[in-house]
């Protein structure tokens, strides 16, 4: 009679809570928002920006009740950073799919997350503790404020003002905050496998 390892069962149990409830709810809302903008018209277009704020608050929220509350999980700390990947990635691609963003500055910030992502899994391996840098929150806000921006352009908000311009800008910025902070991933890396001597 196979038997669940005890490891197994720890995690399943840690897992449910309230936190990691809504990093899956913030996945679930991915493909809903990929539905609204694959083929965006003003009022779907709109739809999604919403969709996606309200995706993006939830990475807000489930890390104050993880942290408030005493449930950060080995599932929540897996979970999390994909959810935020999944969607800004899916987004951007989507952008460049509708000729708002370059496929060059898309591969660029995939190209950073992929590295960061690479380096941090290498890291847990060895047992080093990579912290997120303050620099790479604020790339992520100025990535959900240039996506949102963008999303928009087209939309009855777009009379408020060049929403592509004020998106690509910010967009950009993020763009360069990105690689300090990949920097700054790197750097931090370097230090620990030196003091290791591996």
């Amino acid at each position: 009679m196979n038997r669940v390892p005890a490891a197994w069962k720890s995690v399943g149990q840690e897992s449910l809570n309230l936190p990691n409830f809504i990093t899956l709810t913030r996945i679930l809302l991915i493909p809903v928002f990929v539905v609204l903008f694959a083929t965006p018209t003003p009022n779907r277009s709109l739809s999604a920006a919403i969709v996606f704020v309200v995706a993006a608050l939830t990475d807000l929220l489930d890390g104050y009740l993880a942290r408030r509350n005493g449930q950060v999980t080995t599932l929540g700390k897996l979970l999390d950073p994909i959810a935020d990947k999944l969607l800004v990635l899916s987004a951007l691609i989507l952008l460049v799919n509708v000729d708002r963003v370059s496929a060059l500055v898309a591969i660029l910030i995939i190209a950073r997350e992929v590295a960061v992502t690479g380096i941090r899994a290498i890291a847990a391996g060895e047992g080093m503790v990579i912290a997120a840098e303050t620099t790479g929150k604020y790339k992520m806000a100025l990535q959900v404020v240039a996506i949102v921006l963008l999303v928009l352009e087209g939309t009855f908000l777009s009379d408020l003002g060049n929403l592509h311009l004020a998106g690509i800008v910010t967009l950009y910025l993020s763009l360069v905050l990105g690689y300090v902070s990949g920097g700054q991933y790197v750097w931090s890396f370097w230090k620990q496998v030196v003091a290791k001597g591996l």
